[in-house]
């Protein structure tokens, strides 16, 4: 047993997720400044709210409100009519105004959940606040663009449910393709519009109660590295604690190439930021009519996609292929419109084991290779009459045995018969001939 391993023996990993979301609305947060900031030159889509000069007064972005909700819905949150916004308190230089507009006491969705199999994992709260400008470090000097400040942020916070870093990763994936199906986020890892950031803790297994602590992994942008991430952060505590050590309460960072985490601050607690209501922007109410009205135009969710393609007896592996490939699912939602004759259940196969590099083909291209594929050439009498002959002679225990009222055994023949042509044939004329030559066997 390795040393890790001891370690899983001994102690017990705890995570919860913090999940940041930016929205891809047209405009900020609380301005009319364009929300899209990649690729822009910096500081040129910003205007005195979104650098917090003084006298400029914030205005609620409705959308960004709106779209929150379908986050919220679609993780089975509780929908609150009245939602406030709070003054989180701390100072950091991508922060202009010593404070990030959020919500703590009163956010748009909370108590919600998600299913992984047979496993239930708690959502506490979904609240939505501004993004921070983006610090560029260059050399011996840090540079800030406020493009990125003021942008709707999202954040999605789970109970400490996770115990197992693989569920950790189907969570993620799985919120990951929720947010695109919605259509709210591009939620490009890469570009940050989408950042990981779990909770870990470690505790002795049997124990029941909560450590006192916990460690915060900030902006991972990899489902992998999230893993990687908990994986060394588990055994980096378990081990000072078996060796009578304190785990510190912090935030850290996560370093790809070495695999490691590495300290960056002292994690806060909630007393730290001084919370409270912003006494610029009242507070926003909606009717339950409102809230479901909004709610009733959002779009299929992936597990209810799932869910439709196996009830129409499409294969567990090749349903989740085409969830997960939303502009080919798309696609072929529309052709089981168009030709609902087509053999579907063949199709999601035939597409969920098409290579990849074929599957940038059109979508009309890929269906006429199925289509292809599937067209059986019927021989003529004479090739059928010498296969067969060949194959009875070849085989006389399956003969017998047919002979002896084994009716399976023509199925043998037929694939013997089958491994001499090596293509897609219709069969019905080679066992209408077995079955007459063998029959003819019997009676003589």
């Amino acid at each position: 047993m390795s040393f890790v391993e001891s370690l899983y023996q001994e102690y017990e990993l705890i995570v919860g997720l913090e999940v940041h979301v930016e929205l891809r609305t047209k405009s900020k947060m609380f301005c009319e400044c364009p929300a899209y900031h990649f690729g822009v030159a910096p500081n040129t889509n910003v205007c005195p709210v979104c650098l917090g000069l003084p006298g400029a007064l914030p205005v609620p972005n409705r959308k960004a409100l709106e779209w929150t909700m379908l986050i919220a819905d679609a993780l089975n949150c509780k929908i609150n009519t009245y939602q406030q916004f709070d003054r989180k308190h701390y100072f950091y230089p991508d922060l202009p105004k010593g404070y990030q507009i959020t919500q703590f006491y009163f956010p748009v969705g909370e108590h919600g959940f998600v299913k992984l199999g047979d496993k239930k994992f708690r959502i506490r709260r979904v609240h939505l606040e501004e993004d921070t400008g983006k610090l560029i470090h260059e050399g011996d000097k840090s540079l800030v663009d406020f493009n990125r400040s003021g942008v709707p942020l999202v954040e999605i916070v789970t109970e400490p449910d996770f115990r197992d870093p693989a569920d950790v990763k189907e969570f993620l994936k799985l919120l990951h393709l929720t947010v695109k199906y919605l259509g709210v986020s591009d939620a490009d890892l890469e570009k940050g519009s989408m950042r990981l950031e779990p909770n870990i803790s470690v505790r002795k297994k049997g124990e029941t109660k909560m450590p006192s602590y916990k460690v915060e992994v900030k902006n991972i942008n990899s489902f992998n590295f999230v893993v990687k991430a908990i994986e060394y952060e588990f055994a980096r505590q378990a081990k000072l604690l078996r060796e009578g050590k304190p785990v510190a309460q912090e935030t850290r960072g996560f370093d790809p190439a070495t695999g490691k985490t590495l300290p960056q601050r002292r994690k806060e607690v909630a007393t730290d930021y001084r919370y409270l209501p912003d006494p610029d922007i009242p507070p926003v109410k909606f009717s339950r009519q409102e809230i479901d009205q909004i709610i009733s135009k959002r779009p299929e969710l992936p597990q209810e996609r799932f869910n439709r393609y196996r009830k129409l007896g499409i294969r567990e592996d090749a349903a989740w292929f085409l969830v997960y490939n939303k502009e080919l699912a798309d696609n072929f939602d529309k052709l089981l419109t168009k030709e609902p004759g087509l053999d579907f259940k063949g199709l999601a196969v035939f597409l969920a084991n098409t290579p990849e590099k074929k599957r940038s083909l059109p979508f009309d291209r890929l269906v006429e290779e199925f289509k292809a594929s599937r067209q059986k050439e019927t021989l003529d009498e004479q090739t059928i009459a010498k296969i067969a002959d060949e194959v009875i002679e070849q085989n006389p225990k399956a003969v017998q045995d047919y002979l002896n009222g084994k009716q399976n055994a023509i199925q043998f023949l037929l694939g013997q018969f089958m491994r001499r042509v090596r293509k897609r044939i219709d069969v019905g004329p080679v066992i209408t001939y077995l079955r007459k030559r063998l029959d003819g066997m019997r009676e003589g």
